[in-house]
């Protein structure tokens, strides 16, 4: 039976005062002795340090929310997976497709960052999903299967990874895919996992579902057999929405 996993990406929102204020209400919502689900926050670069400090030995992991595939080097304004252990990361999302989008990531690069990632002990949420124009040529399996190919060549043991299916035209828009939608793509990319690791290894790897998941769908969503959870945008800038999506997966 895979632990559901319900990640909060704070994308660039807050600043280290209103991160911490609000790591802190939502582990007031989530109570002592939390278990049941696996629960994890990513905040901006500037406050994974401090709201790292309030979430330090407790349930809720810090996550980051990209990374670079160098240790160190000539490359401003990026941040390495060792930084990122050093400061007390658990998991790191790579490929997010706003990254994508914007800031030229590529299934090549993606795959560099999944590399360096594992290697330096961190776990790896690997974002994978079809745009609109994809979704209505209807290559939506062709583009994830090669996004989910691509980004895991070379790797042997994906242990530590957890996949994130996002399709692009459902995230920030209020538009969610139906979890009929979303269950066969998660089925697609478990198929695609059983041909490159066999059935064991790809029964045993969660499957994410991120596209404006919010408490009033999410009990609907977790329900589906391969979907293993949620990595939640806008809805987990607030303390109460993000822990009744938590409650859900539990």
């Amino acid at each position: 039976m895979r632990t559901k996993i319900v990640v909060g990406n704070w994308k660039m929102n807050n600043t280290i005062a209103e991160s911490t204020k609000l790591a802190s209400e939502l582990l007031a919502q989530l109570g002592e002795g939390f278990s049941g689900c696996e629960v994890g926050i990513a905040p901006t670069f500037p406050a994974l340090q401090p709201v790292g400090a309030l979430l330090e030995n407790g349930p809720v992991h810090l996550v980051a929310q990209n990374c670079h595939y160098e240790n160190d080097g000539a490359y401003t304004g990026e941040v390495s997976a060792r930084m990122l252990k050093a400061v007390g990361c658990a998991y790191v999302i790579i490929g997010h497709s706003e990254r994508r989008q914007y800031f030229g990531e590529t299934n090549a690069t993606v795959n560099l960052r999944v590399k360096k990632a594992l290697s330096e002990g961190l776990k790896v949420i690997m974002c994978v999903g079809e745009t609109l124009e994809e979704r209505e040529a209807g290559v939506t399996g062709a583009v994830v299967s090669s996004q989910v190919r691509e980004g895991l060549e070379g790797i042997d043991d994906i242990s530590d990874l957890v996949i994130a299916y996002e399709p692009v035209w459902a995230i920030g828009t209020g538009k969610t895919a139906s979890s009929a939608q979303a269950e066969e793509v998660h089925d697609l990319i478990r198929t695609v996992l059983v041909k490159l690791y066999g059935e064991s290894v790809a029964s045993a790897i969660r499957i994410q579902y991120g596209g404006s998941v919010k408490p009033s769908n999410a009990v609907e969503l977790f329900a589906m057999p391969n979907i293993d959870g949620g990595l939640i945008g806008g809805a987990s800038l607030n303390a109460a929405d993000f822990a009744a999506i938590v409650n859900a997966a539990r």
